[in-house]
């Protein structure tokens, strides 16, 4: 089989609605994370304090919380792609807000605002699950996983630059001024999404009827683990542990790299830039190893692998902290295809929005909870205490993993 043909036959699945959303992706990738390389450090020069930063996390993930179910029932009763490009586009505009806040008050204000508009999560998340053949799901996933990581790749470098020509203040400003026309570009190529589901409803799309919907949503979100495996419910519960122990660290590894370990600034930005490296050289081969050797495997030597990084990060020299970062992103190489594509095994596609619904309001409960208690520990306990119990948590999540997930009898479409 020559190269081309061989292309042909590996990514022949890449077309119609995985197109646009991989270009949207790689747009809103290549700059999406550059003013959050030293988000932490503007917060504190808007008066923030390392509490304050667990307030904003706690804040920014209650919201998303908050319209997961509703998102959830929105995609599965009226469709996908109406909530997707509307919401991209009321992301887009709130990083305005980010952009001229003039105070750490008005920054908790913006992730108010630009976390409900990520109402279009479960949408997009139960698009892309229709849109992957089940049979390439560990390929498709980590390409995406792939492609927008390789975007991404610019972004702490160019955080690196405007650090050193602006500061950390104006650089983090014009950052999401940068964030804001990205996401503006693909939100409008969003609007050519085809709606992948059949017997959407047409009528009643409005404000009032949308938010009447919102006890249906969670009484149809919570209703639907009835409706599926165990695994599944397993998976689920792992996740949302997982969860919980990475918001305890997030938002501090700047602070605790530059502050406590002598980090330099602009020496973050490479490290930042080494992990992404990591990931996108480890996703395609991953993703293959998702969908030769089964789901579980992966998911479990992700588990194994991510366990020693929270130590090496605490008493991490810059060797320790570039081995701790590549063990992070080869564990999320691993991780992301692995559960995406077991996610989709499990869930049939008129369940999809509403399991995603109600496994991301969980999911960001508990980080919202993992935010504020990290930003408690950081500033009241010890710099390192977030990042131990981040260990220990990382431990039962593969105890977990190893004896209670199994890979599914059937794989839905």
């Amino acid at each position: 089989m020559g190269l081309r043909s061989r292309i042909r036959h590996e990514f022949g699945f890449v077309r119609g609605n995985l197109s646009v959303l991989l270009v949207s992706w790689i747009l809103m990738n290549l700059v999406g994370s550059l003013p959050y390389i030293y988000f932490s450090l503007y917060v504190e020069e808007l008066g923030g304090s390392p509490f304050i930063i667990g307030i904003i996390d706690f804040v920014s993930f209650v919201a998303l919380a908050s319209v997961q179910f509703l998102g959830g029932y929105l995609a599965d009763a009226y469709g996908r792609r109406w909530v997707i490009v509307s919401m991209t586009f009321g992301t887009a505009f709130s990083n305005l807000i980010f952009a001229f806040a003039p105070s750490w008050e008005l920054i908790v204000v913006a992730v108010l605002i630009q976390n409900v508009c990520l109402v279009y999560q479960p949408a997009l998340i139960a698009m892309t699950a229709d849109s992957v053949p089940s049979e390439k799901r560990g390929l498709g996933f980590s390409m995406i996983m792939f492609l927008s990581n390789l975007a991404s790749l610019a972004s702490p470098i160019i955080a690196g630059v405007l650090f050193l020509y602006y500061g950390t203040f104006e650089g983090v400003r014009i950052g999401f001024l940068i964030v804001t026309a990205f996401f503006l570009g693909a939100a409008v190529i969003r609007i050519k999404l085809k709606e992948t589901l059949k017997n959407v409803r047409t009528k009643g799309k409005n404000a009032k009827n949308v938010l009447n919907s919102y006890p249906q949503a969670v009484k149809e979100g919570l209703g639907v683990w009835r409706l599926l495996p165990r695994s599944m419910f397993f998976l689920f519960a792992i996740n949302g542990i997982g969860s919980f122990s990475y918001a305890l660290i997030n938002s501090y590894f700047v602070l605790y790299a530059t502050q406590i370990l002598g980090v330099q600034e602009f020496e973050w930005a490479i490290l930042m830039t080494w992990l992404t490296t990591t990931m996108v050289l480890g996703a395609l081969p991953c993703g293959k190893l998702v969908d030769r050797y089964g789901r579980t495997k992966p998911l479990l030597i992700s588990w194994l692998v991510y366990v020693p990084f929270p130590l090496l990060f605490i008493y991490g020299n810059l060797p320790l902290l570039y081995l701790g970062f590549f063990l992070f992103g080869v564990s999320n190489a691993l991780f992301m295809p692995g559960y995406s594509a077991m996610e989709a095994d499990l869930v049939p596609k008129e369940l999809r929005g509403k399991e995603v619904g109600c496994n991301q309001f969980v999911t960001y409960v508990l980080m919202a909870i993992g935010g504020l208690a990290g930003g408690f520990l950081y500033e009241d306990v010890g710099p390192a205490f977030p990042f131990f119990v981040a260990f220990a948590l990382s431990i039962i999540c593969t105890l977990l993993q190893a004896v209670l997930i199994r890979e599914p009898d059937k794989r839905h479409d």
